[in-house]
């Protein structure tokens, strides 16, 4: 999700290759954050090929940025 939050969309090749992780296991991972209603997948082609781009839905937006700030204020209290 970070890797979206500075962008508008980015391709599923893109993301995976950044990531480095396989197609299948990056498939699943956002088949679930778009069931949770947190990324959108449109799915199309670019010529012949089929492409999937992903877009953070605002709801994804405001879940990374609350996800932040909980995890800063859990570092904050752990050290003084």
């Amino acid at each position: 999700m970070a890797f979206l939050m500075d962008r508008e969309v980015a391709a599923f090749t893109e993301v995976a290759e950044v990531l480095g992780v396989a197609n299948n296991s990056l498939s699943g991972h956002l088949a679930r954050l778009e069931a949770a209603g947190l990324v959108k997948l449109e799915r199309g082609f670019f010529g012949r090929k089929p492409r999937t781009l992903i877009r953070l839905t605002t709801a994804g937006r405001d879940t990374w940025v609350a996800w932040l700030d909980q995890i800063g204020r859990g570092a904050t209290l752990n050290h003084p």
